[in-house]
């Protein structure tokens, strides 16, 4: 396997001086190939072992390394910038850089299927400056602007070390569940009130007239796999039936991608499945990380709405998470109406612009936050015959 990767960007940004804080102590280094990252994986590994918060799980080397080969583009080079203190690898910015608007633009790594866009930095009395070296290092890549998107409130780029004012339009909710208060031995757990525990067993009965029920969370492999295609499949021709765009949902790479995951015993994913007659009506994807759960796929077939399939699918996955020994389930943003009455808090996620140049402040004020949330709303109000349409052709 070939070494670490550099370029004539990592020469550029390994002259940057370190953080006053670490001295000359700090090397900071760039990889842009996928050799080099795939070098650093027991590095990246045991820096998020000792390091990553949960919600970090979507910058692990091994779902960074799936998305790579999905999405990972020739209009895209990896930009991942990496700090090490006596040799040992201590910071992370899993980026990326692209032209995008004749702009030279950084981005996270595992847009658009991971969630939450983070960097990893080692804990201790060195992370504000290892913070700031980072910062200072992907400011001196020379390109126009740096997009940070899906970025929860507690995340570490949120520290003080990077810029303020440069949050977009459109903020939302992260819901999340403390799983000992939702489930219970026999079923939905004391957070939920008598009448909906009630309604749980009634539902139960009354999907069990539909046909022969089964409930089942395959291990990683083959029965995984077919149950991730089926997921998007069901999710596809859920918003076919609402008239709801999702171009990431779409995207056929979406499926294949989740269809590697479970095939994969180190990725965290796992599979929560309700059939009937032996045919999937509901599937969950979700991924463990240090004891939480990140539900990402929740899909549920519309011909089974008035048996209350989705809320029966959110109390079973919230089962096996707890089962598996997990306390939070975060049901990841938006925080819509059906999370909700599931929901005993919130974490605010935000996106992010950064702009090093004259052309990358024009796009962030004229494009990132101004027309493109015109452009959201806009697509919101489009008739439902119209999205269907366009749903339709985009499958």
């Amino acid at each position: 396997m070939p070494g670490r990767a550099t370029s004539p960007i990592a020469d550029a940004v390994e002259r940057i001086p370190s953080s006053r804080g670490l001295g000359e102590d700090l090397q900071i280094s760039v990889v842009t190939d996928l050799d080099g990252f795939e070098a650093l994986r027991k590095e990246w590994d045991d820096l998020f072992e000792r390091a990553a918060e949960p919600q970090q799980v979507f910058q692990r080397h091994i779902f960074l390394r799936h998305w790579a080969q999905h999405y990972l583009d020739a209009g895209t080079q990896l930009c991942i910038v990496t700090g090490r203190l006596d040799g040992r690898l201590v910071a992370l910015w899993p980026l990326v850089r692209r032209r995008k608007l004749g702009l030279d633009v950084l981005g996270f790594m595992g847009a658009p299927v991971a969630q939450f866009a983070d960097v990893l930095v080692e804990a201790g009395g060195d992370r504000h400056a290892l913070l700031e070296a980072g910062w200072n290092a992907v400011a001196a890549l020379g390109a126009d602007i740096f997009e940070a998107r899906r970025v929860r409130a507690d995340a570490a780029l949120c520290g003080p070390v990077v810029p303020s004012g440069a949050r977009l339009p459109g903020n939302v909710q992260a819901p999340f569940a403390s799983l000992s208060r939702r489930v219970a031995v026999d079923g939905p757990g004391i957070a939920y009130s008598a009448r909906e525990r009630s309604n749980y067993r009634r539902r139960l009965r009354r999907l069990r007239e539909r046909g022969d029920i089964t409930f089942t969370e395959p291990d990683p492999g083959s029965t995984a796999v077919a149950a991730a295609a089926a997921a998007i499949i069901i999710k596809k021709n859920w918003l076919l039936e609402n008239a709801i765009l999702s171009p990431t949902v779409m995207d056929s790479r979406f499926q294949a991608f989740f269809e590697d995951l479970a095939a994969d015993p180190g990725t965290g994913l796992h599979v929560s499945t309700i059939a009937c007659d032996g045919r999937p009506i509901g599937v969950d994807l979700s991924f463990d990380c240090k004891g939480h759960t990140f539900g990402h796929v929740l899909a549920t077939d519309p011909g089974y709405d008035r048996e209350g399939l989705g809320r029966l699918l959110i109390h079973r996955t919230f089962a096996a998470a707890a089962h598996r020994g997990n306390r939070v389930f975060d049901l990841l943003a938006p925080a819509d109406g059906y999370k909700m009455q599931h929901a005993d808090g919130l974490v605010a996620v935000g996106d992010y612009a950064f702009a090093f140049s004259w052309r990358g402040r024009l796009i962030r004020e004229l494009v990132m936050a101004r027309l493109q949330p015109m452009a959201r709303t806009w697509a919101r109000r489009l008739p439902a015959d119209l999205l269907r349409r366009l749903v339709t052709r985009a499958i």
